[in-house]
């Protein structure tokens, strides 16, 4: 099988970090309605319309618990519309969202993120003006059970809290995804690499069983592409994560998931393996167009 001409294939190990590649090994399960019922996140029949503009148009997918799920297609696909609607951004026009067997489709955002859903943003979502280690903190905001009064004096068990999540924070997110050195940086000084990792950290603090991850190398040269893929599988490994990721680098895609489904104008057009994906006739058009012939 030839690969694709593009992309990164990642060197075997870095750094003492984990070998590239899938953790979990999914269900062979293919029929849908079967995958719907044993999957952590499962989509039903999702539409979305902006006036008389269909963004998503009958969507379904089915996300396993332990697995790397990959969202691909086109620009202007529907990509980020399925994320606004899992993460309660957007509210369907018509269809399902379940997670973890409980129908969320009308939960607000903050409810989502109680229920440990957690997201990162194609386009840096970051507090510029404060640290690493602030920003990071935000991420645990879900998790504090002080009240409005406690919280704003600091004392009591509202103090005990707020130090006990920092040190968590310092313990369990800094020093996994090597940010000890910068943690007390304002994160607008720095490099857009790092500013991506710490988005990452924010998302990762909220100890998520779910993570979305929109885009999470777009604009990253080679290296910093490598280091940021090497992160994600290392958490997602020892957090035994279930991510569902939008990206564009098709070797990255290739190279980790263990699911793909491929959008085109608000319809999926393919899901399966990446090999599988890869070959699909309808996949290789909505990229290359429809002049290319397909043995």
């Amino acid at each position: 099988m030839t690969p694709w001409p593009f992309g990164l294939i990642l060197p075997a190990e870095k750094s003492g970090g984990p070998s590239p590649g899938p953790w979990f090994d999914p269900s062979s399960v293919d029929d849908e309605g079967a995958r719907k019922q044993m999957a952590l996140l499962a989509l039903e029949d999702l539409h979305l319309s902006f006036g008389g503009v269909a963004a998503l148009a009958g969507v379904s997918l089915a996300v396993d618990a332990g697995t790397f799920f990959a969202v691909i297609g086109p620009n202007g696909a529907g990509k980020t519309s399925i994320f606004n609607c899992i993460s309660g951004i957007y509210a369907p026009t018509r269809g399902r969202i379940v997670f973890d067997g409980r129908d969320i489709t009308r939960l607000p955002p903050h409810k989502r993120a109680e229920l440990r859903i957690a997201r990162t943003f194609q386009n840096i979502a970051l507090f510029r003006g404060m640290t690493v280690l602030d920003n990071v903190k935000i991420g645990r905001h879900v998790h504090l059970r002080a009240g409005v009064l406690a919280c704003g004096l600091y004392y009591g068990r509202a103090a005990r809290a707020k130090l006990a999540h920092r040190a968590l924070v310092e313990r369990e997110i800094v020093d996994l995804l090597e940010l000890q050195d910068i943690r007390h940086k304002i994160v607008g000084t720095l490099p857009y690499g790092l500013q991506k990792r710490v988005e990452l950290a924010r998302a990762l603090a909220l100890d998520p069983a779910l993570l979305l991850l929109d885009e999470p190398t777009a604009g990253m040269n080679a290296s910093e592409t490598e280091d940021m893929v090497r992160f994600i599988l290392h958490v997602a490994r020892i957090k035994r994560l279930t991510v569902v990721m939008i990206e564009h680098d098709m070797g990255v895609v290739m190279d980790i998931s263990d699911r793909v489904a491929v959008l085109d104008f608000g319809k999926k057009i393919a899901e399966g393996p990446p090999a599988h994906v890869q070959q699909d006739a309808n996949v290789i058009k909505a990229y290359l167009g429809d002049d290319v012939e397909v043995a």
